[in-house]
């Protein structure tokens, strides 16, 4: 229990620090005025005020914010103070502000993604651990045990290359170099197309030729170059991911009790923190663009729904009417609060097993 508070304190301090790092050093770059910088909301346990800027801890955890000078219409500023106001700057330049946020938990994961590449990552060998009775693989003759060194010519080492291979073969017929003992072999197998479900329970269609992996490891390492590269990737993927997960429990394909909320991001925060910091790590990246793609919903209260507002203002040449703006944020609001009550009690029926 213990370290999964210690862990989701770390997880959730790091990841709020980020986001609002990106409002705040955009905003002092455009010239903004940066009042209040918090990790968290409600009353303040600790601050400390450097020049204009009230930097401070807060007792909810579970957020933070940046509060910038002319934010609301209701804050009064004097007259040398116009130009650093917020709401008195570009339309393109707020924008910019508010996006920072989300594209700094971007930047974030390729970091961490980028390092971890380049220290190593674990990955299972081509080494075939099984192949299923009757399969394609099985009809060509290869065997438990064998090593594919390449297909159709392409050397590989992972057992990703050599699955993404098959995957995107088509069912055309692969050459598969194997090595079986003191022996270089050559097969043609062809790839048959197979059902199966996908990560979000839907049945899809794939090519597979019918056999499994060892449980042989080696740890695959990148140069910078390669690492940056792979770090772009993974965030890509990851992102994909949870938006079309987004979508799907939009459609209905994915239920709603699906989603977590901060107890069971602090039962898999101490979860990976046992398993060493590198799966830690590796799993507040992966927080860390859901925070970035769940900010950029258009939902006023979030930084989604202000960019929504400056979209509309950049293409009209006008703000929009500020009681609009406000009744929009308290249905945001309202939304926002029956979200979180809504995944607390999935996380207490999870707990219960309800």
């Amino acid at each position: 229990m213990g370290i999964n508070i210690v862990s989701v304190i770390i997880l959730l301090g790091v990841l709020i620090f980020v986001h609002e790092l990106g409002h705040f050093l955009v905003a002092k770059l455009s010239g903004v005025g940066v009042l209040k910088f918090s990790l968290g909301f409600g009353p303040k346990i600790i601050g400390k005020t450097v020049g204009e800027t009230e930097y401070l801890v807060s007792a909810v955890p579970l957020g933070g914010y940046v509060k910038l000078l002319g934010e609301s219409e209701e804050d009064e500023i004097g007259p040398e103070d116009e130009k650093r106001s917020f709401l008195r700057q570009h339309v393109l330049k707020r924008m910019a502000i508010v996006i920072a946020g989300p594209l700094f938990n971007f930047v974030f994961a390729i970091v961490v993604f980028s390092v971890i590449f380049g220290i190593g990552v674990p990955s299972l060998t081509s080494k075939v651990g099984g192949v299923q009775e009757g399969a394609a693989a099985m009809r060509a003759g290869i065997e438990k045990g064998d090593r594919i060194l390449a297909i159709d010519g392409d050397k590989i080492e992972l057992w990703s290359e050599l699955a993404d291979i098959i995957r995107d073969s088509k069912g055309r017929e692969l050459e598969f170099e194997i090595e079986r003992g003191a022996k270089i072999l050559h097969i043609g197998v062809v790839p048959e197309k197979t059902k199966g479900l996908n990560v979000f329970g839907e049945e899809v269609e794939a090519y597979q030729v019918g056999i499994s992996s060892s449980q042989e490891m080696v740890v695959k390492r990148f140069n910078p170059f390669e690492a940056v590269l792979q770090g772009i990737g993974q965030t890509w993927s990851v992102t994909t991911l949870v938006v079309v997960g987004i979508y799907k429990i939009i459609e209905g394909v994915v239920s709603p009790r699906e989603l977590g909320g901060p107890i069971l991001i602090a039962k898999m925060s101490g979860e990976f923190a046992k398993q060493g910091l590198i799966p830690f790590v590796f799993f507040m990246a992966f927080l860390s663009i859901n925070l970035g793609v769940l900010n950029l919903l258009p939902i006023p209260v979030l930084d989604g729904g202000h960019l929504m507002f400056f979209l509309i203002e950049a293409a009209t040449g006008k703000e929009v009417n500020i009681r609009w703006r406000e009744m929009a944020q308290q249905v945001g609001f309202f939304l926002l609060m029956m979200l979180m009550i809504f995944v607390f009690w999935n996380d207490i029926v999870r707990i219960f097993g309800w």
